[in-house]
């Protein structure tokens, strides 16, 4: 993700017995998470970095919480593979943020969902539909059939 802009966004999760503090890094091409989990909040297993490209994220979702406590980012994932090597519960990725990063948050995942939807328009606009195939001859035939 070199040359990217990407927002910065510290979190913190669980996952079973282990509490996990990370930064989650944002950009149009998609997610880099950074974390490091900690079991029963003492002994450390080492920073690992996982890479979400924007084709295996399903949706993003910002949760505001309340007064902008228990913010949270939600992320799905297209993939049951690769959500089982990341911190996840009932299928999803959730990110909580803390009340200073709030603004922080959610800008970075409107952004990524307006990346998301701009993908998905370029996707379906490289598709040519299947009448558009055969407009070209079908017309130049009909106009020849009806010169006759």
């Amino acid at each position: 993700m070199s040359n990217v802009n990407f927002i910065s966004v510290p979190f913190k999760t669980e996952s079973g017995l282990s509490q996990i503090d990370g930064i989650g890094k944002f950009s149009s091409a998609g997610i880099v998470l950074e974390f490091e989990s900690k079991l029963f909040g003492i002994i450390k297993n080492g920073v690992k970095e996982s890479r979400i490209a924007l084709d295996e994220i399903l949706d993003v979702k910002f949760r505001k919480g309340f007064f902008k406590f228990a913010a949270k980012i939600e992320i799905r994932l297209k993939s049951f593979t690769q959500l089982s090597e990341l911190p996840s519960k009932d299928g999803k990725i959730m990110l909580k943020i803390k009340r200073e990063d709030f603004e922080r948050a959610e800008e970075a995942a409107l952004k990524l969902q307006k990346s998301l939807t701009e993908h998905r328009e370029s996707l379906r606009s490289a598709h040519t539909p299947i009448s558009r195939l055969f407009e070209e001859t079908g017309e130049l035939e009909t106009k020849e059939l009806e010169e006759r």
